[in-house]
């Protein structure tokens, strides 16, 4: 059985190292990949802050305590103070770094891949993911062979902390956008799916916090076994679209395994839609708190209409929680995240978090008086077409997309991550993968076969140009 997940993936990105349990070293994430870039990622915090404390923490992975044990052991082989959150969230990761005065911060989770998947990703003493000049290092070091390890009178210490998930919860209460008393007298009905991940931990004690008194739980014991593929999308959450239309719930709340994203379930059984979860809640932080937005070019144009109808400025970033925290702090942004349910409200900390993304939507929804459902009317309705098309490894595609450019040049275009092209409030984007010979074609209309007849479009100028290439 366990050799059908043996798929021959390790990824290796500046941001961490993710790949298949099992198989062969550097073509899997094995335990020769993991010590070894563990040990590349504690020479990095060394060399840059000096600083010997690092915090680590899971998801609820079948191979977690696996990696738990070969990072946490690796570590103090290097004089690393370890402090283990055991069962953890990305978020809660990234808020106890600062707290603890650590160096970085290592995440044992593959977010929302399937179960055979685990990663390293990699914190920087601010508890924010590494840059790609910071990642480029690591991955260097990764290759220096020349190591010294720590004598046994230097080795380091380990010690375990699980209260972390109730002091993320805590600092969350204390916002003052969060309105427990409003959550409390709407009374609502939650139905929860955490995917059997840590979620199960985090959001219903969030939720008993915010007041909710009706809870009902779908997969929230923290086992590992996913139920369905882990990625929130609408075709992997039938089972609870049914429950909570089945129970009269007004809500169903869905994370993936690291929760680290957010997805809505309206009453009626309908989707909210994962690009609309950030929408919403800028919308709310936007009634309280005047200020600039940020999303990446992938997202909704949603976002861009809600904040200039309270006369705010919109930025877009490149694809990547990085790139969004830069461009964010660039133009002091009061909210902002990515399209796929991910959350940043800098008055927290900067990273995606479903857990306060929660905790500002109930505050809305409870605030708005309106069925979740109707709430999502209110927001300009666009639809996204994601496609992808192979390319051939020997196409120049730098030379393709200068063509594209070039046909397209009377419309405003964006060429800070691939290509995006503006057609009025339509916008199309060609983003080449740094892992498959692919090229990704994402456009958005307010309809869909519109949508999807701009894809198709420039799906056929790449064909046309790679043939002239």
């Amino acid at each position: 059985m366990l050799q059908k997940y043996i798929t021959l993936s390790l990824i290796k990105s500046i941001s961490g190292i993710r790949g298949t349990i099992g198989g062969l070293p550097d073509e899997n994430l094995t335990p020769f990949d993991i010590v070894k870039f563990t040990t590349a990622f504690a020479r990095f915090i060394i060399n840059k802050t000096g600083n010997k404390k690092i915090v680590i923490g899971r998801d609820a992975r079948i191979s977690g305590e696996m990696l738990n044990q070969l990072v946490s052991g690796t570590l103090m082989s290097l004089g690393i103070e370890v402090l283990d959150l055991g069962f953890s969230t990305t978020p809660t990761v990234e808020m106890a770094v600062t707290i603890e005065k650590a160096g970085g911060g290592i995440i044992l989770t593959a977010s929302h891949n399937p179960k055979q998947w685990n990663a390293l990703k990699l914190l920087n003493e601010k508890g924010e993911f590494i840059s790609g000049k910071d990642g480029e290092e690591v991955l260097a070091l990764a290759n220096d062979a020349k190591v010294s390890f720590a004598t046994v009178d230097e080795i380091g210490s380990y010690s375990k902390d699980d209260s972390y998930i109730d002091k993320h919860i805590d600092l969350i209460m204390q916002l003052p956008l969060v309105d427990k008393a409003a959550i409390n007298a709407a009374n609502f009905h939650v139905v929860v799916d955490a995917v059997n991940s840590t979620g199960g931990i985090a959001v219903p004690k969030l939720l008993k916090a915010l007041g909710v008194k009706q809870i009902t739980e779908l997969y929230c014991d923290p086992t590992g076994h996913f139920p369905h593929n882990p990625e929130p999308l609408p075709e992997h959450l039938t089972e609870i679209a049914s429950l909570v239309k089945d129970k009269k719930a007004h809500v169903g709340i869905v994370v993936d395994p690291d929760v680290d994203r957010l997805a809505l379930v309206c009453e009626d059984g309908s989707m909210f839609g994962e690009e609309y979860t950030l929408v919403a809640v800028a919308d709310y932080i936007l009634q309280h708190t005047p200020g600039n937005t940020v999303s990446n070019l992938s997202s909704t144009r949603a976002l861009r209409d809600v904040t200039e109808k309270y006369g705010m400025s919109y930025e877009a970033s490149a694809v990547g929680e990085v790139n969004v925290v830069e461009k964010m702090k660039a133009t002091n942004a009061v909210i902002g995240g990515e399209g796929n349910g991910g959350i940043i409200y800098p008055e927290l900390h900067y990273g995606r978090d479903a857990l306060v993304g929660i905790a500002l939507f109930l505050s809305h929804l409870a605030k708005s008086q309106k069925s979740l459902s109707f709430l999502r009317k209110s927001y300009p309705d666009y639809y996204i077409s994601k496609n992808k098309i192979e390319v051939d490894a020997s196409i120049n595609l730098d030379r393709i997309f200068e063509k594209i450019k070039t046909k397209y040049k009377k419309q405003p275009i964006n060429d800070i991550d691939g290509l995006k092209i503006e057609f009025d409030k339509e916008w199309v984007q060609l983003r080449r993968s740094n892992t498959e010979p692919i090229v990704r074609i994402y456009a958005e209309s307010i309809q869909m076969m519109t949508a999807d007849k701009i894809a198709q479009q420039l799906m056929s100028d790449i064909n046309l140009f790679s043939r002239e290439s």
